[in-house]
């Protein structure tokens, strides 16, 4: 799998991106990613974020070293659930470690599974965002008033997950994670020419052949077309 990443700060946000992105693998064919968005009516909210994507990698880390010392297959269901489990957990340590407020734990976040061997993505969905998978878009709007993570850490783990909306998709050729600002790429001036900033990141393969794709996508979209997000971007995006 080829993987591709932007983070951006949008126009709105002059002092902090609120968004972060992770990837990382498990073993050589299961990979985990995940974007995440701090709500702007939050407080400090690029700190929970960006404490989500490294508590993410911490876990994953830690699963990978457990995965070569056992002989078990894991399926990408069973290792995302246990992914959203540690972070749940790790999420509330340092809750009650630091006596962060409710107000400082606002953050979206998509979370996907994919197993390359068995050729399948599981992707869990909390809070607003955005997946493209083959070249179909789908975007996760609730109205700036997403039910955050945040939100119910001191309820039963399990109880929580069964909740949660959770997708799975089956032969993966394209599939990205994106936060809702990839919605949010606005003129700067008059329109120079017609295109569709989402499709143009999410399922355009130009670039494809360089690992800064998004990024020069990206440039293109603001000094090409004249477009630039409003809101902060965090995209991870995979290319078989």
């Amino acid at each position: 799998m080829n993987i591709y990443t932007t983070l951006q700060r949008g126009r709105y946000h002059p002092l902090y991106c609120e968004d972060h992105l992770f990837h990382d693998n498990i073993n050589p064919h299961t990979y985990v990613a995940a974007v995440m968005d701090g709500s702007t009516m939050g407080r400090d909210s690029h700190l929970i974020s960006t404490l989500t994507g490294k508590l993410l990698r911490k876990i994953v880390k830690a699963k990978a070293y457990a995965d070569l010392r056992s002989l078990v297959n894991i399926s990408p269901e069973e290792h995302l659930q246990d992914t959203a489990r540690q972070l749940f957990q790790e999420l509330n340590a340092i809750r009650n470690q630091v006596q962060l407020e409710r107000y400082e734990l606002m953050t979206t976040l998509l979370l996907m599974v994919i197993d390359t061997k068995l050729d399948k993505a599981v992707i869990l969905i909390i809070g607003d965002g955005a997946i493209c998978v083959n070249g179909n878009i789908s975007i996760f709007n609730q109205d700036n008033k997403p039910d955050y993570l945040g939100y119910h850490l001191a309820e039963h783990f399990d109880s929580w997950y069964q909740r949660q909306y959770r997708l799975t998709f089956q032969n993966i050729r394209d599939i990205s994670l994106s936060t809702d600002g990839v919605t949010s790429f606005t003129p700067l001036k008059p329109v120079i020419a017609e295109i569709d900033p989402i499709r143009f990141l999410l399922v355009d393969h130009e670039k494809a052949e360089t690992d800064e794709m998004l990024n020069m996508k990206c440039k293109s979209l603001e000094f090409q077309y004249q477009m630039r997000p409003t809101d902060d971007v965090a995209i991870v995006r995979f290319i078989k």
